[in-house]
Parts: C-alpha cells; structure tokens; sequence
C-alpha cells in the first residue's frame, strides 16, 4: 500500500511539472482574454477613461472570440431598429437579386463556410447582402462590399452582420465609396496620390513614366479594405483597427507597402510590377503581422492637410461639374444657332429666287416693249416701201430724160457706196454678235437667256438672207453697169433700147433700195439684240453686286446674333442670380410663416385653455348667470320702451311688446353665440 502510494505521489508530481510548463506557455493568452473581458464588460468606462490604452490593444489585435462583440460595440451596432427589420426585408423582393447571386460564388471561393453551390455561407451572405439593398436603394449593391459582409459572417451571426455593416455604410465613409458615382473613392486615390507624391517621390516619378495609375493597384485596398490583396490574418488584423480608426489605415498600410517595396518596384516595368502585387506582395507579411502595423504607423500621416485636400478635391470636381454644364448648354445653344442658320439660308435662297424671277420678269417686259417698238418700225417701213414702189410705178409710166438716167447712174454709186457701209457695218455687227455669244455662254444658263439665244438664232438667219439678197443686188448692179458700158461706148441711143434699160434699171434700183430698206431693219434688230445682251451681262454684274451685299448683310446679321447671344447669356446670368436670391427670400418668408404658424398655435392653445376655465368657472356661478341676463332682458325693454316714446307712436301691427321681446331675443341669440354657457343656463 505504501509502494502504490508512492508510486501516485510520483505520478503526481510529474504531473503537476507537465501543467505548470504548459500554463506557463498559455499564461500571457489567458492573461489576454481576461483583460479583453473585462474591456467587454467595462466597455463604456474603458472608451471615456481608457482610450489611449484601448487604442493600443486594438493595434495589437482583438483576440477571435472577442472579435464579434467587440466589433459591434465599436461600431455602436448592438442595438439598432434596423435589426428588427431584417426579417421582413428577407420576405421582399430586390432588383439586384440577380446580380448577388452572380457575385456570391466569387466571394471567398476557398473558405470552407462559402465553399460549394447553396452553402449556408452563400444563403446568408446573399441574406445580408439583399436586405441591404432594400435599406439603402441609392447605393443598391455593389461587389466589393460582399467582401466586408462576408468577413462579418465568419465572426457573427447574419443579423448582427448586418447591424455593423449598416453602421459600417453610414458612419466609415463605405457608403459614399459603394455609390454609383464612387465619389469617394476619386477623393481616396486623389490623397493617396499626395501622400506617394510627397514621400515616395522617385517611386511616383516610376509610375508615371511606365503608366502604372494609381487606381490600378489601390482601388481595391479602399473597396475591399485589403480584404481581396492580403491574407486572411492579416486582413483581419487591418480590419481590427480600421473598425476603431476608419480610413486613415488603410492609407497607412498602403504607403508602408509602398515602401517596403520600393527598390524592387523601380527596377520593373508595367507588367512586372502588376505581376509583383499580385504574387510577391501579398504574402511578405504571413508570418509577422505585426511587423506591416509596426511600419503603416511609422507613415507621415497628417489629418489636416488630407481635409484641405478633400476641399481641393471637391473644388476640382464642382469645376468639372460646372465645365461639363456649360459645355451641354453651349452645344444646346449651338445646335440651336445652326437650326437658326440654317432656317435664315433657306429664307434667303427663297428670296433670291423671288429676286431672279422678278428681274426676269422685268427683263421679259422690256424685251417685249423693245420688240413692239422694233416691230411699229418695221410696219412703218414697210408702209413707206410699199410708198415708194407705188411712186416708182407712176415714175415708169412716165417719160425719162438722159438727165435722169445719169441721176439714176448716181444713186447707182451712192446705193454701191451705201452697199459697201452696210457691209462694214453688218461685220462689225457679226463681230459683236460673236462677242456677245462667247460671254452670254459664261452666264448661267437661265429661261430667258435660252429665248434670247433663239432670237440671236433668228436674227442670223435674217443676216444671211440680207447677206443673200445684197450678194444678188451686187450681181444686178454689175450687170446693169456692163449694160451701161456697153450702150455708152457704141456711141449711139436707140429709143426703144434706152427705156428697156431706164425701165430695168428702175426696176432694180427700187429692188435695191427695198433691200436696202430691209437691210437697215436688220441691222436695228440686230444693234437691239446687241443692247439686250450687253443689258443681261451688266443686270449679271449687278446681280453679283448685290449677292457681295447680301453676303455682307449675312455676315453683320451674324455678328448681331454673336452679340445677341453674348446678351443672352449675361441675362441668364443675372436671372439666375434673381432666381437664387428669390429662392432665398422664399425661404425666409416660409421660415417667417413657420414662426407665424408657431404663435399662431401657441395663442390658440391659451385661448382654448380660457375657455375651459371660462366653462368651469360658469358651471360653478350658474345661478348668477340667470340672474344677469334677467336683470340684462328688464335693461332692454326700458330702453326700447324709452326709444319709442321718443321716435313716437309705433305702427298699429306691430305691438310693443313683441318689438321689445324680439330685440331681447336677437340680443340673447349674440349673446349665446359667444358664451354658450349664458344659453344654457338660460334655457
């Protein structure tokens, strides 16, 4: 017994040294989960007297099983209405269904809780993700923020996720990150490019010479909160002091990366370096998180100076914005200059026509007028020819002398010399006929210039005929003048042969003078169609003139609607002022009703609680209500009965009583209109 004894004691007490070694290796974590209870359950008195303290075991990492409480009491997410919500946000449908369930399978693909097609990871991720798309319809669903959600769902329940990532939306700047316009995230990369700019200026200068954008590599960190770009462990360290911190880490572990990778960064290309942050980057800190915490706070960091840069952000933006509306209304306006244009070029080629048919039409009327007063001149040459021949008839039936035969040979040669101007004449004519073809074939070929190159057609037919016709006088004459040659040198007259001659050569003398006659019709046919031509070239001329003017008037006109539309847009800058400055006055008179409605209000309710006491106070000295409007009805009928004696006798139908009674009555109904209380202890 005392061997078995022993040998227990022994057993014992190795026993005992195997436990004491053990607690020595588990005293520091059970030491941290001590303190991290006894921050759960001092929580308020810890966040007011213990911040500082609180701040530094946050750095220092949340032990797991505290990570769910602690982080709701961080983000003031342990009692929110929204939670009671959940359930019936679960029942109602949503418009970006489709969209979740696309994502949730990209959503931590080898984690063992949303691993597989239906697994539970999935259904309550797609759970939370769902009813807040119901809450905040601005913002809808995005896919960076499955990967917040799905982080809560490791540590709590769905419902508490979705309590903290609702607080996490409104209070950590996620929702203006997740917005469609993502906003914020242009301001993050817009600070995050200052802080690389100031204290990794070669490393910047890098990314800019091979275009490695800064929106590349760090829109994700800001999205996904490092979630998608590092480890687990890690991430969750990050997380851990993001939940306590906000955005300023994220800043402070992107530069401190940075940083550590600087030198390598340098040395690669574009696609070597997004090769390094996909592969080298991410698992450099696995083993040591601490040693990543240790250096992002080692990273300048300075509150104020990322404030003005978010105002100078935001100036930048509201420029862009003010750029981009007036760049819309002046293509508007533009669109509606050319519109303008393009009505006032058709008017003005509607009035050009007008104008070109009515100057043909003017140009037909004096052609017209000329070729009537051409044609008076042709009927009176011709009335004068047919004068003529009847005077040569008289003159054959007559008796001619040899002095009127040698009259006869001198009109001869002034007919010849006549013949010969008329030939001259008719060249310079034809000469100018063919100058005036060449140009009138340059000129636009209108209507009326078709009809006047069918009269010019005309006309040259009528040349050729009076060509013909002087070629067969020519040929008379030559023949009359050999007859004449060859009577005078014989030496000899004969009667009977000298009046056949004198009658011949009458007879051709009047065909010449005839043709002669229609000759010089011609030719002032010929001179009017030479005027109506050189007319038409210089109405061209003019019509040139004026389009120049036209032209020129378009251009003024134009320079009016600049200055128009100048004018125009400074009085839609002064409307838009008076339109701001009554929206402001609006405003203040709405706010000035407001307050008006306020006392309004207010005096009602003192004059409704009067009229209780009033109510009260009658109930209480009713009998003394009686007896007034008692003494009140006997006042009335003395003073009716004294105003009659005075206005003297009453109308026969109408008793004095009943006028008392009545007035009486009419009182007491006034009366009781506004004290109710005096009609009821009246009845």
């Amino acid at each position: 017994m005392r061997s078995m004894s022993g040998s227990r004691r022994n057993s014992g007490s190795s026993l005992v040294s195997s436990s004491s070694a053990s607690s020595n290796l588990s005293h520091l974590e059970e030491d941290t989960w001590i303190l991290w209870g006894r921050i759960v359950n001092e929580w308020d008195e810890w966040r007011r007297k213990k911040d500082k303290l609180l701040k530094e075991l946050i750095r220092k990492g949340i032990p797991h099983h505290f990570r769910a409480i602690v982080w709701q009491l961080l983000g003031n997410a342990t009692d929110m209405p929204v939670k009671n919500q959940y359930s019936e946000l679960l029942k109602m449908s949503s418009p970006c269904e489709k969209l979740i369930r696309r994502d949730i399978a990209r959503t931590y693909p080898e984690h063992e809780f949303f691993k597989g097609q239906d697994s539970l990871g999935q259904e309550v991720l797609f759970n939370v993700m769902k009813a807040y798309s119901l809450v905040d319809r601005e913002v809808g669903y995005c896919q960076g923020s499955a990967f917040i959600v799905g982080l809560l769902l490791m540590q709590m329940p769905e419902e508490e996720a979705f309590c903290v990532f609702v607080r996490l939306m409104q209070e950590y700047r996620l929702r203006e990150l997740f917005k469609p316009t993502m906003a914020e995230l242009g301001l993050c990369i817009y600070q995050f490019e200052y802080l690389l700019q100031e204290q990794l200026p070669e490393l910047n200068v890098h990314f800019r010479s091979q275009s490695f954008h800064t929106s590349m590599y760090a829109s994700s960190w800001f999205l996904t909160l490092f979630l998608t770009f590092l480890p687990m462990p890690v991430a969750t360290r990050i997380f851990d002091i993001f939940m306590y911190e906000g955005l300023e880490i994220i800043f402070r572990v992107g530069m401190a990366i940075l940083q550590y990778n600087q030198t390598d960064l340098i040395q690669l290309d574009m696609e070597g370096m997004s090769q390094h942050f996909q592969k080298l980057i991410p698992h450099q800190f696995d083993s040591c998180p601490d040693k990543l915490i240790l250096r992002a706070y080692q990273v300048k960091y300075n509150p104020k100076r990322m404030k003005k840069l978010e105002k100078e952000y935001t100036t930048i933006k509201n420029k862009e914005m003010e750029e981009q509306i007036e760049i819309k209304r002046l293509r508007t306006e533009n669109r509606l200059l050319k519109q303008r244009i393009e009505t006032l070029e058709k008017v003005r080629d509607g009035n050009l026509g007008q104008v070109t048919r009515a100057q043909e039409a003017e140009e037909n009327y004096v052609i017209k007028r000329e070729l009537a007063v051409v044609r008076q001149q042709f009927s009176v040459t011709s009335q004068n020819l047919e004068k003529a021949q009847d005077t040569i008839g008289e003159l054959q039936r007559e008796k001619y002398t040899e002095q009127f035969v040698t009259g006869l040979q001198t009109q001869l040669e002034q007919s010849r010399l006549q013949e010969a101007e008329l030939l001259g004449a008719l060249k310079e004519m034809q000469d100018k006929v063919l100058d005036l073809e060449k140009r009138s074939s340059s000129l636009p070929d209108e209507n009326n210039v078709a009809q006047l190159q069918d009269e010019l057609k005309l006309v040259k037919l009528r040349e050729l005929e009076t060509l013909h016709s002087f070629r067969e006088m020519q040929d008379t004459v030559t023949e009359l003048n050999q007859r004449w040659q060859v009577s005078g040198g014989g030496g000899h007259w004969k009667e009977s042969p000298k009046k056949n001659a004198l009658n011949e050569l009458q007879e051709k003398l009047m065909g010449v003078r005839l043709r002669e006659a229609q000759a010089q019709a011609e030719l002032r046919e010929v001179k009017l169609q030479n005027q109506i031509h050189s007319k038409l070239i210089g109405r061209h001329e003019v019509e040139s003139a004026a389009m120049q003017e036209r032209l020129q008037q378009l251009a003024g006109q134009n320079k009016g609607l600049q200055s128009q539309l100048t004018e125009m847009k400074r009085k839609r800058a002064e409307l838009d002022c008076k339109s701001k400055e009554e929206v402001m006055a609006v405003r203040l008179r709405e706010a000035d009703s407001m307050a008006a409605m306020a006392e309004l209000r207010q005096k009602i309710a003192e004059l409704e609680i009067q009229k209780e006491e009033g109510l009260i106070q009658g109930q209480l000295n009713h009998s003394d209500s009686r007896q007034y409007i008692t003494q009140l009805r006997d006042q009335i009928g003395d003073a009716m009965l004294h105003q009659l004696s005075h206005m003297g006798p009453p109308p026969t139908h109408t008793p004095v009583k009943a006028l008392v009674s009545g007035v009486s009555l009419a009182i007491e109904t006034q009366l009781c209109k506004s004290h109710p209380l005096v009609l009821f202890v009246f009845l």
